[in-house]
Order: structure tokens, then sequence, then C-alpha cells
């Protein structure tokens, strides 16, 4: 069996309501715009690239890279660079595959971004083929699923003020869900006083987390740290540049909280220095930015340093979703994966059967691949 086609679908679904909430005032909905205190670039609308991936006999793997701005980047790298390195091979060497795009561009430097955002949406479009092909999930080609649901935290709580926040975060916790990641970065008296509200609303039982969105010093995180883990979080989510990686180290040796970091790496060699260096206890890889192959090895890398895993789980829409739950099955050292309420809505839209989040826990697919099956209609209609 041979891969025949490789095709990349980039698409924008228009949202009343963006990602972490309203626009800021003056932002164009036809551009991207910035939210401070946070420097990258967002949308809004949901953006994402899908690839899809056929053979001869008719069999068709789908992929997805996170891709929350310019997904035709990503489409530009898939069928000009990655596809005809595909075009021909067997759809089974799915390692093969993965070293061979890896390559392609590795002496160039291209070790990160675009370019592993679009490799990995080939890689799961590959594990999906091989599912389909072998007639089995893919945790079950990964080894086999530790758990039957996957433990979740609601992500993001997009509210303006604590008080609306905690009514948010009771809501879900009536409907099964009793962890929460607030995102946050507002200076160290707010967050703390953030997760304080939330702390005194939820009780003990809770899991609060936080995320920083890369804002702080060095000084800003340990002081920060120290009241986080007196309020008893569960992670400390990018509170340095991520290139610093020394800083992060010493943040790590300075508080209780266990620091959290990943969305931004893409490879195990990426990751391999934060382990090396103790500068993580949690790793947030994105399936979406570095597939399945790597977030497989990531984890086995990490489960070496006795690190627990949470993947960065964002705009991925169904296919990207799908995949994390499988992987996140498959490793011992799974802490929690992400959930977004709002996301979750739309990539069940695309969906022919939807995906299942409740009571604080993801459903695993059980069909054979991916175990999700895209409406293409739908997605040829909202194709940017």
């Amino acid at each position: 069996m041979k891969i025949t086609q490789v095709e990349a679908i980039p698409m924008r679904i228009r949202r009343e309501e963006a990602y972490l909430g309203g626009l800021p005032p003056g932002a164009d909905r036809e551009a991207y715009f910035l939210r401070p205190p946070y420097r990258a670039l967002y949308s809004a609308y949901f953006e994402t690239a899908f690839v899809k991936i056929s053979t001869a006999e008719g069999v068709v793997g789908w992929g997805e890279a996170l891709a929350p701005v310019a997904p035709e980047v990503v489409q530009q790298i898939v069928e000009q660079l990655l596809a005809p390195a595909l075009i021909g091979r067997s759809p089974l060497d799915v390692n093969v595959l993965w070293n061979v795009m890896y390559d392609l561009m590795r002496e160039r430097g291209y070790y990160g971004g675009f370019m592993l955002d679009a490799i990995s949406a080939c890689d799961i479009a590959l594990w999906d083929l091989c599912g389909k092909i072998l007639g089995q999930p893919v945790y079950q080609l990964l080894g086999g699923a530790y758990r039957q649901r996957i433990p979740c935290y609601v992500s993001g709580l997009p509210r303006p003020t604590a008080e609306e926040r905690v009514e948010l975060a009771l809501q879900f916790t009536n409907a099964g869900f009793n962890a929460f990641k607030l995102a946050a970065g507002h200076g160290v008296r707010a967050d703390a006083k953030s997760v304080a509200a939330l702390r005194d609303a939820l009780g003990d039982e809770a899991t609060l987390l936080l995320d920083a969105h890369w804002v702080y010093s060095l000084d800003e995180a340990v002081q920060l740290g120290h009241a986080l883990t007196d309020l008893g979080v569960g992670f400390f989510e990018a509170p340095i540049n991520p290139e610093d990686v020394e800083s992060h180290a010493q943040l790590a040796a300075a508080v209780a909280v266990p620091i959290a970091h990943g969305e931004t790496e893409r490879t195990r060699y990426q990751f391999r220095p934060w382990l090396m260096q103790r500068a993580a206890d949690v790793l947030q890889p994105d399936v979406g930015r570095a597939g399945v192959s790597e977030v497989f090895k990531i984890a086995t890398m990490a489960e070496a340093f006795n690190v627990k895993m949470a993947p960065h789980l964002s705009v991925g829409l169904g296919v990207c979703i799908a995949a994390t739950i499988h992987v996140a099955a498959a490793m011992p050292n799974l802490y929690l994966l992400e959930y977004q309420p709002p996301v979750f809505e739309i990539a069940n839209q695309l969906l022919e059967s939807p995906l299942v989040c409740c009571d604080g826990g993801y459903e695993i697919p059980a069909a054979p691949g991916l175990g999700v099956a895209l409406d293409e209609r739908r997605l040829r209609q909202l194709q940017a």
C-alpha cells in the first residue's frame, strides 16, 4: 500500500467570542491583533490546517497542525516540501517518514515553528492511516491504554473579573469538573488574588493551575511561585521567556509549586535540556506541533526523569483533539489533559460523530485510527 496524494486544507471559522474571551478595543476582526499583556498574535477566528493523506486503495488518513495564525504557511510547506517526500512511500513506515520529513530542512536550521507544525500534521495523518489499515485504534498501536478515560482540566476561564471566573468555574463544577487553569500573567498580586478567589470558592479538593504566558522575570516568578505553593496550585505554567532554560531551572529549585513548560517546543531534542537541567516538573508538548510520534517519545524520555506530562491542547480542532486523547491514553506518566470548551464545541461541528468530554474526562475514540471522521463537505465550505 502506497501513498498517492497529500493535501493540506487551511481554514478559518468566525466566532463571536475570540479565543481567551472578547476582542480588545480597536481590534480589527479581519486582521490579527495583540492582547496585552501577552505578546503573541491572536486571531478573531479559529484557524487551523488539516492534512489529508490518501492511498491507491482509497484509505484516507487525516492530520491537523496547531495553526492559530497563518494556516496557509503550513499548507505551502506540506504541499511543496513534504508531499513529494511522502508520495510513493508506505504509510506504515510512520517513524521512518517522520525522520525523512525532519531531515529535509534540518541542516538549514528549521528545528521548530511552521516546519514542525506541518510535519506534525502529516505525522498525525500517517498514524490515522496506520490504524485504519491495521484495524486498530492509535492508542493500541502505541502499546495500549493505561486508562479508559483521560482526566482533564477546564482551561482559561475567559471572564474579565474574579467573580465571573468563580461563577464560570462553579458551573463546570456542577457538571462534574474539578480542575481549572487560569489564563493569567496580569501581575504577581493580581494573579495570586485570582487564584485565591477560586480556592476560596472551590475548596481544597479542586485542582488549580496557572498559565502566566511568559510575562515574568525570574524574581517575579519566584515571588508568585511561593504564593501559588501556599494556595496548593498544581502547576505554574510558562512563567518566564521560553528560551531561558537556566532561569526556569533556578525557579524550579527555588519554589515547591511544579513548573510546567512545553507548548513552544516541538521535538525531543528541544525538551532534552529542560529535563537535564531539571527546569520543568511537567512537560506540555502539543500534538498539533510535535505530532503523535514525537509527543510519545517525549513522554517516554520524561518518564525516565520522573516528570509528568500534561499535553497542551488549545485551539486544535477535532483531529488534533482526537490524536492527543490517543497519545494521552498510551503514556504512563500523564497528569492531566487540557480541555477548552469553546474550541471543543467548534471541533465537534466538523466531525460526523462528536468527541465526548464530560464529568472531568475525555472518552477515548475506539474505532480504528484516530476514531473520528471529518465532515469533509462542511470542511470544504470553511476552507480559507
